[in-house]
């Protein structure tokens, strides 16, 4: 009988740790210094864009929360600590772990999601690249501690957590992550709170990070006979436990009769990324579900939803508010890669109306028939109403759809086009613009050295945010900040959180357009010929929704005040000189009119 459990015990080890393994770093990555940025690369693969890679990577291992020793590889950022460890206890659950959404403490699923199924998307086509940067066991590393804590954050069919931590009390506390004020309340959703842009959202990244995980996986999005390969981190077992969440996740969202936002229905407590829709997460969900099961049932409800909801023909940028980008690259993909899920869902759209629809959008960004976007004076890509909070993210979103689109567009011109177009936006982060800035921390010496982020500031005086310390006393390696305003101007000022900000989100795409960089055998990132010392902050004030206009300079609603007042006084004025002089005005006219 003893005997028998032991073998039972042995038995479900095996089966266990073969599913739970990780890949170790071999050999590890620590970033190199800023200076490193300035030397030119004499290797293949490019050792800048290996960096790249490497240090976008890092940023994640930098935003983790939880106990940092588990894993692999441990905790390789040494001046973070464990924290956070209650987290889910209001609800006698464990939901420690996962990551800190950006500059502060709350852990917000949404964006999480948005994040994971940008990684996976864009390694399941591209990861090849991340073999030849030898950073293949840290994207297998990021992934599971993402994808770890969200399958804790899904404990039942219906139950997700969106949110854990308090915005209220979050944002009024600014230092380390040993003192992170209590109580953090977890925020779920369930089918008598609904939330079917969160539930779909999940869905669509356990989707693609199942296929990332599977054996063997067959997806060419290339006209190429020999495409790029998903890297190496094939684990049968986890692949089917990140499908199960994500079949079980859309059944709720699709079978769920009241269909509305998780936003509507919790309310201000998670207001911080309240969604404006769910009906392109949800359409999403279930085209991400087709290509990774095969099975046309869901290709089918991802046609109808495209249709229902008036998909088509949108003209939205693509972050965790708007998925509709992605859908039509994605649906793309699908039908050069999946051809025969259209055909067993007894649908005649073929690669042609796909390519004409992703193109429309494409070619709108760059004819400027895209209303809302245009390209700064230096050269970045701006979508007004969206890019006016952080502007490197929207830029870097359509580049990353570009590239991956540009291998099966309906002409050669349009290929090298849109190649173009995504290398420009990227160069311009990385240190092609006006200010000669490397908008990635550490990689150059002009790169910001003052990003909004508690844990690395160092700092704990919330009203001395900028100057105590005067120097972010730790380095932020890899996160990719805010952005310049729309007249290409960066101040690195960690109390202008719309241009220093970092944010899961934010990175999301700097991996994989180095994984494409390294894949293209693209030459140096701009950086390494831009001089040290040739950033400088601008002598003005800046106005931004942070710095409204702060002791100079006025806001754009503030000037056209002005205007409005300028023109109701001069009307005014008009309005008494006509009554005090009408008698005499009238006069005039009938004497004019008379002749």
């Amino acid at each position: 009988m003893t005997i028998s459990l032991h073998l039972l015990v042995i038995s479900s080890l095996v089966l266990i740790f073969p599913s739970l393994a990780q890949l170790t770093p071999s050999p590890t990555y620590t970033p190199p210094t800023a200076s490193s940025g300035l030397a030119s690369s004499t290797s293949t693969p490019n050792t800048q864009w290996s960096n790249v890679l490497g240090n976008s990577l890092y940023f994640y291992d930098a935003q983790r929360s939880g106990r940092l020793n588990e894993g692999t590889y441990g905790n390789r950022v040494e001046w973070r600590n464990d924290s956070a460890l209650q987290d889910g206890s209001d609800w006698n659950l464990d939901l420690t772990g996962g990551w800190y959404d950006a500059g502060d403490y709350i852990k917000a699923t949404f964006p999480l999601t948005f994040t994971l199924f940008a990684l996976a998307w864009g390694a399941l086509t591209h990861g090849e690249g991340y073999d030849q940067a030898q950073q293949t066991a840290y994207l297998d590393g990021t992934l599971r501690w993402g994808f770890d804590w969200l399958i804790k954050a899904h404990p039942s069919d219906d139950v997700l957590f969106v949110q854990v931590g308090s915005g209220d009390v979050d944002n009024a506390y600014w230092g380390g992550d040993e003192n992170i004020p209590t109580p953090r309340p977890a925020y779920p959703i369930n089918s008598s709170f609904p939330g079917v842009d969160a539930w779909s959202s999940a869905a669509a990244a356990f989707a693609l990070g199942s296929m990332l995980y599977t054996p063997s996986i067959s997806y060419n999005t290339t006209t190429s006979s020999s495409p790029p390969t998903s890297p190496s981190i094939a684990n049968s077992t986890y692949a089917s436990s990140l499908l199960s969440h994500a079949r079980t996740l859309y059944n709720v969202a699709n079978s769920t009769s009241n269909k509305t936002t998780y936003y509507d229905s919790l309310g201000e407590s998670v207001s911080a990324y309240a969604s404006s829709n769910w009906a392109d997460d949800f359409t999403l969900s279930s085209l991400a579900l087709a290509i990774a099961t095969n099975e046309s049932s869901y290709y089918l409800d991802a046609y109808n939803n495209y249709v229902m909801y008036a998909i088509s023909g949108q003209k939205q940028v693509w972050n965790w508010d708007s998925a509709i980008p992605a859908i039509y690259v994605l649906f793309a993909e699908a039908a050069h890669a999946r051809p025969a899920l259209a055909a067993g869902a007894g649908l005649d759209r073929n690669l042609t109306g796909w390519q004409n629809e992703t193109e429309r959008y494409f070619d709108s960004i760059i004819d400027g028939s895209f209303k809302r976007s245009y390209l700064t004076r230096g050269g970045l890509l701006y979508f007004d109403g969206d890019s006016d909070e952080a502007s490197l993210n929207p830029a870097m979103a359509i580049a990353m759809l570009m590239f991956k689109y540009a291998p099966i567009a309906s002409t050669q011109d349009k290929t090298e086009q849109y190649i173009s177009f995504a290398q420009g936006q990227l160069d311009y982060m990385l240190g092609k613009n006006p200010m000669n800035a490397v908008y990635l921390v550490g990689s150059h010496p002009n790169s910001p050295q003052n990003p909004h982020s508690a844990p690395a500031s160092g700092g704990s005086n919330i009203k001395q945010i900028r100057t105590s310390p005067p120097t972010e006393t730790y380095v932020l390696y890899g996160a990719m900040v805010g952005g310049p305003l729309s007249d290409d101007r960066f101040w690195d000022w960690r109390d202008d959180w719309v241009q220093t900000e970092v944010a899961l989100d934010y990175n999301a795409m700097i991996p994989t357009l180095a994984a494409m960089q390294l894949l293209n055998q693209t030459s140096d990132p701009p950086y390494v010929n831009i001089q040290a010392g040739t950033y400088s902050i601008p002598s003005e004030q800046p106005c931004d929704a942070a710095l409204p206009c702060s002791g100079g300079g006025l806001s754009k609603g503030a000037k056209a005040g002005i205007a409005i007042g300028v023109i109701v006084g001069v009307l005014l004025i008009l309005a008494g000189l006509w009554y005090w002089k009408r008698r005499q005005i009238s006069a005039w006219w009938s004497k004019g009119y008379r002749r």
